[in-house]
């Protein structure tokens, strides 16, 4: 049955991504920063682990857009030089260092792949809808995986932070299970595994989800959702600065040296000293 809205009339889907979901769980002073203040907040500088990262991200994705016989390690190592965003570093000196260091990363994963076994998508976007939200996000790839059964869909996130991440965190991944969910809707094929490729490590984490844990993620997400959207619906009602600070708080912790929107969150700066731009980086 329909969401009801003010007078009963049925309340439109809620359009969000993962990524709003999870913005919103972990704090709704940034939730509202990130999304309804317009115009919104200045950010802090960039950080270099996220420029690190889309660097690697672009490259993996040019190289599986170039024709079958340019694809090989040497190309995938020229697509990173010629794309490498040095945002973030404290000099030029860091930033080649992180350059050469994901220069091997990006050689030995590439080497492991069959440039033959072209996916079926490669920062695709996908998107679903149920009676109270649209969802959609952009997977880095998607596999046409041959097994005994028939051919599987398989979502692969890469992922290039210092920790590899394990079991626990593909199975619990919201993103993961909606891309999975919202993939397999829009291609009408099986898709219940994902992935968590860590290039640093060479490390894969896979979890095979069931029909059931998919819906368990996709209740969340509306649960959330919901909560997003009364959210939206008291920030449109107010413009007090004020009373939009208590209706979205802070969620301060030790995380708050990261955050993009510290320098204007008291709370924020009261949890702890900032991180420098090049604190995520591997040593």
């Amino acid at each position: 049955m329909p969401q009801l809205g003010f007078d009963g009339m049925p309340r439109r889907l809620y359009p969000c991504t993962p990524s709003r979901l999870r913005a919103w769980l972990d704090c709704p002073r940034r939730y509202r920063m990130s999304y309804l203040n317009r115009p919104a907040p200045l950010k802090g500088p960039p950080w270099a682990h996220n420029s690190l990262g889309a660097s690697v991200h672009n490259a993996l994705a040019g190289w599986w857009r170039l024709p079958l016989a340019e694809r090989d390690p040497p190309a995938a190592v020229r697509l990173l030089e010629r794309g490498w965003i040095p945002e973030g570093y404290a000099d030029g000196v860091q930033s080649l260092r992180h350059l050469n260091r994901a220069k091997d990363m990006v050689e030995r994963y590439v080497s492991a792949l069959d440039p033959a076994d072209e996916p079926a998508g490669v920062e695709r976007t996908v998107a679903t809808k149920t009676e109270s939200i649209a969802v959609s996000g952009r997977i880095d790839r998607l596999d046409d995986r041959r097994l005994p059964a028939g051919r599987e869909l398989v979502v692969v996130d890469y992922k290039t932070g210092r920790t590899a991440p394990d079991e626990q965190d593909t199975r619990s991944s919201l993103a993961l299970a909606l891309y999975a969910l919202a993939a397999g809707r829009v291609l009408r094929r099986p898709c219940v595994t994902v992935e968590l490729h860590h290039l640093p490590s060479g490390q894969i984490a896979r979890w095979e989800h069931t029909p059931e844990s998919l819906g368990r993620h996709l209740r969340r997400a509306e649960d959330i959702a919901a909560e997003c959207a009364d959210a939206d619906e008291r920030f449109a009602s107010t413009d007090e600065p004020d009373r939009a600070d208590v209706a979205f708080p802070a969620r301060a912790g030790a995380w708050c040296g990261w955050c993009d929107f510290r320098a204007h969150c008291a709370e924020g700066q009261a949890a702890g000293p900032a991180r420098r731009p090049w604190d995520g980086l591997a040593s």
